[in-house]
């Protein structure tokens, strides 16, 4: 991706940063300031793809070409932006670890003109998959040991969000995803079944069926719902004893419109009585956590769930308050006290205290020099420009986030807000440090 994929007054700000001689060690630490209604929880996200960014971040010839082409840009800037390489520090919560307001999820340390640069595009990678995870996290809590599928792809906000959604999703612990694309670029399980037109397009809905599982024999799922579900059912059971004949098992049946809760329990009973006890029900048509939750509850016989739009755009909370604020200078700690918007000077670490059964039960974010009761969860992943270690494998991360939820109280866990929001508490130290700022600054 460009170097330019940026704002302006990024490029302003290195302009400025030259001009002044301004070429000291610079902390900035990226957080998000609030919940969206309804969250309990957040999880981190895009942290690897974050990396990539800062370990390839260079200017082409084109694109320093273009911003001479602007105007108001020096020389000396157009042969920084050439010669720029991020060789800072990154501090970072693990992807799939669940955080909270106000505690620090990245910790940039470099050359405050590197550290600059680098805001947007940091946002960009880590806000998105953090919102769509978090949105998944939701999902799999909803339908436990239920197979839960990314088929969010036509709806998302274009080809990346398309393939990071996917990404992102899986590592929630989704167990795939329909885009193809995300399965050979990070070897995601890919699912899929038939499409209604394909059925439309053929003389009977049995011809079409029959069709399809001599064209996809490995993987027989069958679309029943162009028509009459129920009657589609009983088609299935009807072509069962041809395909038997060669060899040919029916997987599994889709449901995508209609009550799909009664639709389920009289497609099972068609085939269970006509000898298809183990063939799934997979439902999709807009789902989201609290439509997957409902049918969970009422019992429904449905072995998976597809979710799109609502995954894929995380509908009900499609952005998070996530911000990248200067926390250090030169040595000297900074905070922003804009009203409503002010932030915790210095570099920061946050501690996670568990109880004896490794329930989650507070945090405290406090000064990065501090000792503190707790697990200290940000962690150096980059040193020096270059990752301290190889890129960690997505089942890694999934096991993480199992265990992460697993570790998250009862009510935490839930799709309603809790009633008491999760301790968060800032160390005696944080506080000093903030009054000496502030009095530094008045």
């Amino acid at each position: 991706m460009s170097a330019l994929l940026t704002d302006l007054y990024q490029l302003s700000m290195l302009q400025a940063y030259l001009d002044e001689g301004m070429r000291e060690i610079a902390v900035f630490e990226l957080f998000v300031r609030k919940f969206p209604a309804g969250r309990n929880f957040l999880l981190a996200a895009g942290l690897e793809q974050g990396l990539e960014f800062l370990e390839t971040l260079r200017f082409s010839e084109q694109e320093v070409a273009w911003v001479e082409r602007q105007g108001g840009f020096s020389q000396r800037m157009l042969r920084h932006l050439r010669e720029l390489r991020f060789t800072g520090d990154v501090d970072a919560m693990p992807e799939g670890t669940v955080f909270f307001p106000n505690e620090p999820i990245v910790r940039v340390t470099a050359e405050i003109s590197e550290a600059q640069l680098v805001e947007s595009r940091l946002l960009n990678l880590i806000h998105f998959q953090t919102v769509v995870a978090s949105k998944a996290a939701r999902c799999v809590l909803a339908a436990p040991r239920k197979t839960l599928v990314d088929f969010g792809m036509r709806r998302a906000h274009g080809a990346e969000a398309a393939l990071l959604a996917a990404r992102a999703a899986y590592v929630a612990g989704f167990s795939g995803t329909a885009t193809a694309l995300a399965g050979m670029k990070f070897s995601i399980p890919v699912f899929g079944t038939m499409a209604h037109s394909f059925v439309q397009s053929h003389p009977s809905e049995s011809a079409a069926f029959e069709a399809f599982a001599r064209a996809r024999s490995e993987n027989v799922v069958l679309l029943i719902d162009t028509y009459d579900t129920e009657a589609g059912a009983r088609k299935v059971v009807e072509i069962t004893p041809v395909l038997a004949r060669a060899g040919i098992k029916i997987k599994g049946v889709r449901l995508d419109s209609g009550d799909l809760a009664a639709h389920a329990r009289a497609v099972r009973s068609i085939l269970d009585q006509g000898g298809l006890r183990d063939a799934t029900i997979f439902s999709s048509g807009n789902l989201d956590e609290y439509r997957v939750a409902d049918l969970v509850r009422s019992e429904a016989p449905i072995d998976g769930f597809g979710i799109g739009t609502a995954l894929d755009t995380s509908s009900d909370a499609p952005y998070l308050d996530a911000v990248y604020k200067l926390q250090e200078y030169a040595g000297i700690a900074r905070r922003k006290r804009s009203e409503g918007k002010a932030t915790w000077p210095g570099r920061k670490q946050v501690f996670r205290v568990r109880s004896s059964d490794g329930q989650a039960e507070s945090d405290t974010v406090a000064l990065a020099t501090e000792q503190c009761t707790g697990e200290p969860l940000l962690r150096p992943v980059m040193r020096g420009g270059k990752r301290v270690a190889a890129a960690e494998p997505l089942e890694q991360i999934r096991a993480r986030v199992a265990e992460q939820l697993a570790q998250l109280p009862v009510a935490r866990r839930s799709l309603d807000p809790a009633a008491v929001p999760y301790p968060v508490q800032f160390s005696s130290g944080l506080r000093e440090l903030t009054k000496a700022v502030d009095a530094a600054t008045a």
